[in-house]
């Protein structure tokens, strides 16, 4: 026996959907207005996790040009059936302003799952969060949960709808079931349909995805219902609960295992100490599931989650992440692809590129910091509280509105970017911080320091909810620039509702349009 420590995937990978197939676990998760679509991760053993692909890389695939955020995609469904991997998501154009949600649910498949995936087949738009279920007689059935805007508060997630899907024409065919309405807790979303031995299970997450958030179980003997609740529903849940240590738990899904053991992925979000909020974002964790009475429960005998749990072989204990983004070599750019996002709109050859000076990623400067088009910013999810990035870039700016630096960023009304650019006035380039605060901007810096050279050194190092940034002319000697600065705001729960997560990375700007670029050697993250 091994223990594995939860949560199996830190950082921002929320929505899990599990499957096991061919001796892998794999894991597609939400990636919201973050490109490329869809991040899908596989492991042998539960605790030890690789990247293995974004799948939708291509603007044919994935469009989310001017998408709110926290839009995009939305609870991806991953599945095995008929030789391919199915794969269903939602592309959420709007989802806050008003009672309307404009939603699109999507259909690619792969013969393998690196890809490449097919272009989108469009399915329904009339909820989120679609998952396809593979029947035994060959019959295939997707469900979604159902937006009524003419309801109020939860009455407008106003139930789980059944559809059947034709596999061969890959479009839905036949009369729409609405099968069931959720429970007391409410707020029905995330569904997932599984048979066993000849019950059909229905599970949702339910109350949110926040503090009251549930995984919920329904059953029936017929695929079109009444489903029955579960008796002792719900199933995972970390509601009433302020002391766990996994919170949040919700918005779940089941796989069979080796060894005919059930596991249940779901997403789970850890504050930070002293503090509700949770920079990480929310992340997935994983429990085994245990079968009485025909029903699911917990292993461990509670509707709670637990901070690790056992598995039957042996596993290697999971390292600290310490990645080292050399860009002259095809190993750090491999590192890099599998990272690394861009926002709403691929970006190799449009945002950056490895190819116009060999050995460095060029940045070319696009739209401000708050643009929902075309704005270039790369950067890789925070997977740990403690943690340092650096990276070096060159440059030869001429403007005010030429920048580029390091980017400590939640959302377009949330962050920090440690900048160069160039000062008319003085006439030299100078380093400063810039920070949006619930869409206030802010220069803390009254004088900002020269750079004297076309080429910085930059640092952030962050504790908790502690962030500093520092530079350095050569990489050695490192200067601290600016006082220690708030962390925590990059979080689901300062901002208002959000749904992603804390990402660091590289950024630039061209606010002339003059095709300014900068270059970056390397980038590395470290956890502490």
């Amino acid at each position: 026996m091994s223990t594995v420590q939860n949560p199996v995937l830190p950082g921002f990978h929320p929505d899990p959907s599990i499957i096991y197939h061919d001796g892998w676990f794999y894991i597609a998760n939400s990636t919201f207005e973050w490109f490329g679509g869809v991040q899908i991760s596989r492991s042998r053993d539960l605790a030890n996790w690789e990247p293995v692909c974004q799948a939708l890389t291509k603007k044919s695939q994935l469009d989310m040009t001017g998408n709110p955020p926290s839009g995009g995609i939305w609870a991806p469904c991953l599945s095995w059936s008929d030789g391919l991997f199915w794969l269903i998501f939602t592309d959420v154009k709007t989802w806050n302003d008003g009672p309307f949600k404009d939603v699109h649910n999507y259909l690619v498949t792969a013969e393998r799952i690196e890809g490449p995936w097919s272009e989108p087949i469009y399915l329904n738009s009339s909820g989120f969060d679609p998952s396809l279920f593979h029947d035994e007689d060959w019959k295939k059935w997707l469900v979604n949960m159902e937006w009524d805007y003419r309801k109020k508060g939860s009455e407008q997630f106003s139930g789980i709808l059944l559809q059947e899907l034709d596999p061969v024409q890959k479009k839905l065919v036949g009369p729409i079931y609405k099968i069931w309405k959720g429970t007391e807790i409410g707020l029905v979303e995330g569904p997932h349909l599984y048979k066993k031995d000849g019950w059909y299970y229905l599970m949702c997450a339910e109350g949110g995805t926040e503090y009251e958030h549930a995984v919920s179980v329904a059953r029936s003997r017929t695929i079109t219902g009444p489903y029955e609740t579960h008796p002792h529903n719900p199933l995972c849940t970390s509601r009433g609960k302020p002391d766990l240590y996994l919170q949040k738990a919700g918005h779940g899904s089941l796989c069979k295992g080796p060894n005919g053991q059930w596991y249940l992925a779901f997403l789970v979000g850890r504050p930070l100490p002293g503090s509700k909020r949770c920079v990480l974002g929310r992340e997935t964790a994983i429990a085994p599931v245990i079968w009485q009475n025909d029903w699911p429960y917990l292993a461990n005998g509670t509707s709670y989650p637990d901070p690790s749990f056992t598995v039957p072989w042996t596993i290697e204990t999971p390292k600290k992440q310490h990645i080292h983004y050399d860009f002259s070599s095809q190993e750090g750019k491999d590192l890099f692809y599998k990272d690394f996002m861009s926002l709403r709109i691929p970006g190799e050859e449009a945002l950056y590129s490895f190819n116009q000076r060999p050995g460095y990623l060029r940045l070319f400067g696009k739209e401000s910091l708050v643009s929902r088009h075309s704005q270039t910013v790369v950067a890789r999810r925070q997977t740990s509280f403690l943690f340092e990035a650096e990276t070096c870039l060159e440059f030869d700016f001429h403007s005010f509105q030429h920048m580029a630096g390091l980017i400590y960023r939640y959302d377009e009304s949330n962050w920090y970017y440690l900048r160069v650019s160039w000062d008319e006035q003085r006439q030299q380039h100078t380093l400063g911080l810039l920070i949006m605060d619930k869409g206030q901007f802010s220069m803390p810096l009254v004088d900002e320091p020269p750079i004297l050279s076309t080429k910085v050194y930059l640092k952030l190092k962050v504790q908790n909810a502690d962030a500093q940034w520092f530079w350095s002319f050569d990489g050695s000697v490192w200067n601290q620039i600016g006082k220690t600065y708030d962390a925590s705001i990059l979080s689901d729960e300062y901002g208002g509702l959000g749904f992603t997560g804390a990402f660091v990375g590289m950024a630039c700007q061209d606010l002339q349009g003059s095709n300014m670029y900068a270059d970056f050697p390397y980038f590395v993250y470290r956890e502490l």
